[in-house]
């Protein structure tokens, strides 16, 4: 019982305070709770840390390139892109901002998504918006969440970085598959989304304020952490195609682009600053609960599972949402790693409804609760309520397709 203890304390902490010190006390906490109750052991964290290195070094290196790209200016470049779609139907503006989202999340991380999207559009709808925006600012926000559904690339969601590197999913062998079934993701998502709000979506009328004047041209250090960002993501494939390892090369382009943004006047504590550095001692607890979890039997039960379902791939997908949006997408993935013994194609299940399920709770993943804190501080509410209808609404198609797609790319 002491584990089910540390996890609900450590879901608990993080949901309660999303930002600061919040996942990195909630996770010492946690690992503190496990460890009275003999459900884990001090060796289990060096484990966690051993087995996981490699992941962090291109987590960070993703969240320091995605600073970068703040620090230099390519936040207002997105914006002027988004300003002039609002001068005709609100619609075109809302397109623009899913598939920027979209982007931005795929290449990125859906985190860096949240947290550079989410204040640029709602800063952008009240500037051009100045009295209809209120009407405007839940379906924008929405849709910069939403957008970040099936991850296509390995580095778009940290969950999935894990995952992949503890089952040995390489680069290619998950963008051959997942790149596909993030696209029919997103085109089920983008419709349900136009359907929910359709009301606000409806609007014909221009944008009527003033947007600043477009942003300057890129400087030369912007440009190189443009460049950077694109060289790694080139990289990627064919290192992973050589059978090379994947964080040097992220490593490299972190640090490229760490070096530019100080070339640029900004100071190490600025650039630090961009780093969530609270995610990775929660990440590392959440490694040791799910070694506890295992101990504890909870490993075996979903192994069984599996292995007598007559329907693999819906029994995972659905299971895998569940289980994320009740217990955190990241507890439960691991847990899908160790109960599904390197099986490539029934983990791609397990990665669909970890990506999926946490649209269906706000405390699903850091995603949605780093979400949840930027609207709060930009003063737009979403009730838990709606969140959870819109979830429904959202995930259930979304996630249906998108197992389908992968039973037929399986077959």
């Amino acid at each position: 019982m002491a584990v089910f203890a540390a996890l609900i304390v450590l879901i608990g902490a993080v949901a309660w305070r999303p930002h600061g010190l919040g996942p990195m006390l909630g996770s010492l906490a946690a690992v503190g709770v496990a460890m009275i109750g003999g459900a884990v052991g001090p060796h289990d964290v060096f484990d966690a840390v051993e087995a996981q290195w490699r992941a962090y070094v291109t987590l960070l290196s993703i969240m320091t390139m995605t600073s970068a790209a703040e620090r230099v200016g390519l936040l207002e470049r997105v914006a002027s892109w988004i300003e002039p779609r609002t001068r005709g139907p609100v619609r075109h503006a809302f397109l623009v901002t899913f598939v920027l989202s979209a982007a931005v999340a795929a290449v990125l991380s859906n985190d860096a998504a949240i947290l550079l999207m989410t204040p640029t559009v709602l800063t952008l709808l009240r500037t051009v918006y100045p009295r209809r925006n209120p009407k405007f600012l839940v379906p924008f926000a929405v849709a910069v969440f939403a957008s970040a559904g099936v991850a296509p690339l390995v580095i778009s969601n940290p969950m999935n970085l894990i995952f992949a590197e503890h089952t040995g999913i390489g680069f290619n062998r998950y963008s051959i598959t997942m790149i596909p079934i993030a696209i029919v993701g997103w085109l089920v998502a983008y419709r349900v989304l136009v359907y929910i709000f359709r009301d606000a979506l409806a609007d014909e009328a221009p944008a009527l304020g003033a947007w600043p004047a477009p942003p300057p041209r890129l400087g030369k250090r912007a440009s190189i952490v443009l460049v950077s960002i694109a060289a790694v993501l080139v990289a990627y494939p064919v290192m992973s195609y050589l059978d090379i390892e994947l964080w040097p090369v992220a490593a490299v382009g972190g640090a490229a682009c760490a070096i530019a943004s100080l070339a640029s006047g900004h100071s190490p504590e600025r650039m630090a600053s961009g780093v969530a550095w609270p995610v990775f001692p929660f990440l590392v607890a959440v490694f040791v609960l799910a070694q506890g979890l295992e101990r504890a039997g909870a490993v075996a039960q979903l192994h069984d599972l599996y292995a007598a379902t007559p329907a693999p791939i819906a029994t995972i997908g659905g299971v895998s949402a569940l289980g994320s949006a009740l217990l955190n997408n990241h507890p439960m993935s691991l847990l899908n790693a160790l109960a599904l013994d390197r099986d490539t194609t029934h983990g791609f299940a397990a990665l669909i409804g970890g990506d999926l399920g946490p649209r269906l709770t706000p405390i699903g993943s850091l995603a949605s609760l780093l979400w949840f804190d930027l609207l709060r501080k930009h003063d737009v509410t979403i009730r838990v309520t709606t969140f959870m209808r819109v979830g429904v609404l959202l995930t259930v198609p979304t996630l249906v397709v998108s197992l389908a797609m992968l039973w037929l790319l399986a077959r």
